[in-house]
This record gives C-alpha cells, sequence and structure tokens, in this order.
C-alpha cells in the first residue's frame, strides 16, 4: 500500500487498492481500503510504498503492522 499520513507518532495511514471486475458488467473497479500501520522507528513517510502485516490489535483502529518500504516517494 501508499502511506498517505504520517502525522500520527508511530502510526501510519496507508491506503491498499485491488482492482475487482464486476460480475455483470465486466467493468475493472477500483476499490480503496485505508488501514493504521504500527511504524516503531518512523521511518516511512507520505508517499511510500510499505508491506504491511495484520498483527495483535495494537490500540482501537492499529491491526497491522510496517513490515518494509518497498519504494520511498520522489522528491
Amino acid at each position: 500500500g501508499v502511506v498517505v499520513s504520517d502525522r500520527m507518532s508511530k502510526t501510519r495511514v496507508v491506503e491498499v487498492m485491488t482492482l475487482a471486475r464486476h460480475k455483470l458488467y465486466e467493468k475493472v473497479r477500483r476499490h480503496k481500503k485505508r488501514y493504521y500501520a504500527h511504524d516503531e522507528k518512523n521511518e516511512s513517510k507520505t508517499g511510500d510504498r510499505v508491506q504491511i502485516e495484520e498483527t495483535r490489535p495494537l490500540s482501537k483502529l492499529k491491526r497491522w503492522r510496517v513490515i518494509k518500504i518497498v519504494k520511498k516517494a520522489s522528491g
């Protein structure tokens, strides 16, 4: 997914986009979902592409953890 917010300490909002084909019309649709992920060292920044994994509940909303930064944002 792509980090869309890094304003919180040790927390990143990661947006994951998936493609799904409509059953009747066969048109490809985009689905976006946002996950709150834990980033222990505050390494990722907005625009970075990251890999996340599911984990135990860390807070009210956080159930994911940033595993690695796949690609840094340009600029």
